[in-house]
């Protein structure tokens, strides 16, 4: 707004700027509210993930602008503008230790964008503006790629091309709604050039190549403390999807396998150190059963290098790489390690059995750390354990037998599952064996493997993911964090390592029908679930496969799926040259058709520089002079002081014509009825005049 501007109104009261309506402001106001409400739509997404003093700051600075527009105030010297940007400077390198990389990079875009509003005096400081806009956006990939995220991305860019378009239009008062469909219009112009772009621009690794967002975000651990898979529990965010071909197996066999924690410290269980070491002494002993099943995984990003694959998954044959661009190794835990945790969305195609021993089966070597207990503690189990396996009924008993008396003991004696226990104190295991009997999976599995190494029996956890939710309408099964899950492997003489799921014997449906249970809702979401749970339940499972498409059909659109498309064109062996060629024709048949168009658009002439064309013709027939360059409020004026009070018929004519085209209420060229009614007027002029026909 320039200087010395009037404000909008003011509250007598309190004397700040009060809201006359959306209709009513002046263009300036209007124009520029609107572009600061598309730059905090921009912003907004960047407040998860930058310093709370960036977001606060970019706020502030956001409603003092509009403050400034409403009433009408001066803009700030050139002087407060730099103290603010360089507080904002010295913050950024108090929060993220340096001026470069992403975080200290956004952070600044942030806050020059918010401060480059003050300054926002004429149309060149619009432009930068417009550009600082349109780059951030662009930053909003460098977090996340999600549906959600790109349907943001949409409504600022749309945003911002209607703010650029009005300040194109700098006369009268266009609406915001003929701004905002030219913008659209002009989008969808570009898209097939864009749409061709995506298609053909060569793919040099995964689209982006940037790292997700997820990668902090909850999951499994390599270790465990009694309370912590209930934290990951009561995330309800996606870890992975599971598709099978043909009918997929029952739940209960659903075992989606995590890391393998053998080392007990009292307090803590912690796995075994990662080896990508392929030699064959560190292979599995795998003895597989039953019928092959063909499966395909989406893993979402996690923050351990390894892959949550069904068990059991062997190495594929003729040793094919399980995952393209990544070392993978099946070691002799049964954990598929890989080189690097998974910091992006990966999909794979698998074979498992879930049928299967593994092992081995005559002895196990270094068996002493899978039966060792730390000195001292849980001495009520641990002893309640020894007494167990000194009953005559048990003294000669193998691991089946003595997992089957625990088991038994679990239904018998009143356990109960829950995502909420309660904290335990430093004796957790006796705490929950004897006195509570309350607890999570984790529970259940950690008691379980220290009763059965008491016993004497080789025994480990092993954490990851049990059971999926039914199909959508592609086929996929959601498996969620909160299907993380605990149980237990021991190892019995001449059949290897067995698996045991004690949470089944208290809490059967968890795991033959997934029912886990549910994790603490937000605010809306717990809302939503008590009005109308079904409805919930939908709309969550309609958005998940919504955005499951976009994952595979954008964000996972590859070099692979590149080539599949060029061999559909016609080409029997696309590579990268193929591909360019590709590339360079269509490109060029674009610019072409692009050119034919500015060739026709060239010979078109815009309808108001017709209409004011035969305007002016029409009145040199009355004498009347008109330059080029006038308006119809200035032919109007001229009109009253050259033919005087008989021509106001007409004078009012181009009043009515001059509101057409830049009022508030400004539409599109007038029609023939306008039209027809002006050359009426001009004729009667002309009849009137001295000379005229009707003097004759």
């Amino acid at each position: 707004m320039s200087k010395g501007a009037k404000p909008i109104g003011a509250s007598w009261r309190t004397g700040l700027p009060t809201w006359p309506g959306w209709n009513r402001l002046p263009r300036e106001p209007r124009d520029t509210l609107f572009q600061l409400g598309v730059i905090g739509w921009t912003m907004l997404p960047h407040a998860t993930h930058l310093a709370p003093w960036c977001t606060t700051l970019a706020a502030l600075l956001l409603v003092w602008r509009a403050t400034i527009a409403l009433t009408g105030g001066a803009l700030p010297r050139r002087w407060a503008v730099l103290a603010v940007m360089a507080i904002a400077t010295g913050l950024t390198v108090l929060t993220e230790r340096t001026l470069l990389g992403k975080e200290a990079g956004v952070t600044m875009l942030v806050v020059l964008l918010a401060l480059k509003t003050l300054e926002l005096r004429g149309r060149r400081d619009a432009l930068v503006i417009f550009f600082l806009g349109f780059f951030l956006v662009l930053t909003q990939c460098l977090y996340s790629q999600s549906l959600f995220v790109a349907a943001s991305m949409a409504i600022s860019t749309w945003g911002l091309l209607t703010a650029q378009v009005l300040s194109s239009m700098p006369v009268g008062k266009p609406s915001l709604r003929r701004a905002g469909a030219i913008a659209a219009r002009s989008a969808l112009l570009g898209l097939p050039l864009m749409a061709m772009l995506f298609l053909l621009f060569p793919r040099i690794g995964p689209l982006w190549g940037l790292p997700q967002d997820a990668i902090g975000r909850t999951g499994l651990s390599g270790t465990l403390r009694l309370g912590g898979l209930a934290e990951v529990a009561n995330d309800d965010g996606i870890a992975l999807r599971v598709r099978f071909q043909g009918e997929p197996p029952p739940s209960a066999m659903l075992y989606f396998r995590g890391p393998v924690l053998t080392h007990f410290d009292g307090d803590e269980w912690r796995s075994t150190a990662p080896s990508l070491d392929p030699a064959p002494r560190r292979r599995p002993e795998l003895r597989l059963a039953g019928i092959a099943r063909s499966y395909e995984l989406i893993v979402e990003p996690i923050r351990l290098p390894l892959l949550p694959l069904l068990e059991v998954t062997p190495p594929p044959a003729d040793d094919a790489i399980l995952l393209p661009g990544w070392t993978a190794l099946l070691d002799t835990e049964l954990r598929w390690q890989i080189d690097r945790p998974v910091a992006e969305r990966l999909r794979l195609s698998a074979i498992a059995w879930t049928r299967f021993e593994h092992g081995p089966q005559a002895t196990l070597a270094n068996a002493e750390p899978l039966t060792r207990l730390p000195a001292g503690r849980s001495p009520r189990a641990v002893a309640w354990a020894r007494q167990l396996r000194s009953q005559p009924h048990l003294a000669s008993a193998d691991a089946d037998m003595l997992a089957a008396e625990l088991l038994a003991h679990i239904r018998n004696q009143g356990f109960s599952y829950t995502l909420a226990p309660g904290d335990y104190g430093r004796e957790a295991i006796d705490e929950f064996w004897f006195d509570r009997r309350q607890g999570f999976c984790e529970h259940f599995a950690a008691s379980f493997t220290v009763l059965m190494r008491a016993m004497g029996v080789p025994a480990r956890i092993v954490t990851g993911y049990q059971g999926a939710e039914p199909m959508d309408d592609d086929g996929w099964q959601v498996v969620r964090q909160s299907n993380a899950h605990a149980w237990v492997e021991y190892w019995l003489p001449g059949r290897g390592w067995r698996r045991v799921d004690p949470t089944a014997a208290v809490a059967p449906d968890r795991i033959a029908a997934s029912r886990s249970l549910p994790p603490v809702p937000g605010l809306m979401t717990g809302a939503l679930r008590q009005m109308n749970p079904e409805l919930a339940r939908q709309l969550r499972r309609a958005w998940e496969l919504l955005d499951n498409r976009w994952n595979l059909w954008v964000m996972g659109y590859s070099r692979s799926r590149q080539f599949d498309l060029l061999k559909s064109l016609g080409f029997e062996s696309p590579s990268w040259r193929e591909l360019v060629l590709a590339l360079a024709v269509t490109t060029s048949a674009v610019a072409l058709a692009a050119a034919a168009w500015a060739w026709w658009d060239r010979r078109r002439v815009d309808p108001w520089v017709r209409l004011h064309t035969r305007i002016r013709a029409l009145l040199g027939r009355l004498g009347v002079a008109c330059a080029a360059h006038e308006g119809p409020r200035a032919l109007a004026q001229r009109v009253r002081r050259q033919l005087g009070a008989g021509a106001e018929a007409l004078a009012q004519s181009l009043d009515e014509l001059d509101r057409l085209r830049y009022g508030p209420q400004a539409r599109g060229v007038p029609g023939r009825a306008w039209s027809q009614e002006f050359e009426r007027r001009v004729a009667a002029c002309r009849a009137s005049a001295p000379g005229g026909p009707a003097a004759r």
